[in-house]
């Protein structure tokens, strides 16, 4: 059964046919009729759709993190900003992931920080199912917010934020039609198109940030290395005391601010 599982993929042109058919296999194992249900997903697989999507997870920072059908899958290059994120907030007890999606960050922030309150957020009521589910192992410190950016968390929050995590979408308009394919239609355009520079959420977050962070609180934002420059200016006019991170392995780039002593 896997043979044909894995023609049928490469034939499709899935480049790791074999770990994919692996997976497929996997997620049927306990269905009562196996055979139609592999038979239906590989249909689902060959016709473009993300396997993530498919077989209903994602891994993330070694833990799968439940996604479906319309959700943004998360990328491996995020891990580097929650790492960075776990240094810098080993004594967060607030903890808040806007533009969250299936809430990939919080959940592992949940996991690895016990004392933490943590908080997602995000306007996507359907993606916010998945992050109910995900953050479900952590429901009596954990909340789920549905709303535009801070406009979604509770007011007392406000200037006790220890760590905030952003993924907000940062493909610039004029890029999203170079994506994947898959990207481009399976996953939600919101969580994907930043505006024609790619920052206008960035710009929204960072301009409203210091309200909401502690002293000595920190945001993080995942961006692209182009985009590093313009945000750490951002941050500066914000009165965040910035730097920019990368991960050259991961491609990845983060840009970090950290609220004043005597906070905003």
């Amino acid at each position: 059964m896997t043979e044909d599982v894995v023609e049928r993929l490469r034939a499709a042109g899935c480049v790791f046919a074999e770990d994919e058919a692996e997976l497929l296999v996997q997620a049927v194992k306990d269905e009562v009729e196996p055979s139609a249900r592999l038979a239906a997903l590989v249909a689902r697989r060959c016709a473009g759709e993300p396997l993530e999507h498919v077989v209903g997870w994602a891994e993330f920072c070694g833990r799968r993190i439940a996604v479906g059908p319309g959700v943004f899958v998360p990328r491996r290059r995020s891990e580097f900003l929650v790492e960075l994120a776990l240094d810098l907030g080993r004594e967060a007890r607030a903890i808040v992931d806007l533009c969250c999606g299936s809430a990939p960050f919080a959940t592992v922030l949940a996991t690895r920080l016990p004392r933490a309150e943590v908080h997602a957020a995000d306007i996507d009521a359907g993606q916010l199912e998945y992050a109910r589910r995900n953050l479900g192992p952590f429901a009596g410190r954990s909340r789920v917010h549905e709303g535009d950016l801070f406009q979604a968390l509770p007011e007392r929050l406000r200037g006790s934020v220890d760590l905030l995590v952003v993924n907000a979408p940062y493909v610039p308009t004029g890029a999203i039609a170079t994506l994947p394919a898959e990207a481009r239609a399976f996953e939600p355009l919101e969580s994907l198109d930043g505006g024609a520079d790619g920052l206008a959420v960035h710009r929204r977050v960072v301009a409203e940030a210091p309200a909401w962070l502690a002293p000595r609180g920190h945001l993080l934002i995942e961006t692209s290395e182009a985009q590093a420059e313009p945000m750490l200016d951002a941050f500066g006019e914000a009165g965040l005391k910035a730097w920019i991170a990368q991960d050259q392995e991961l491609e990845a780039t983060v840009v970090i601010g950290r609220q004043p002593e005597s906070g905003s």
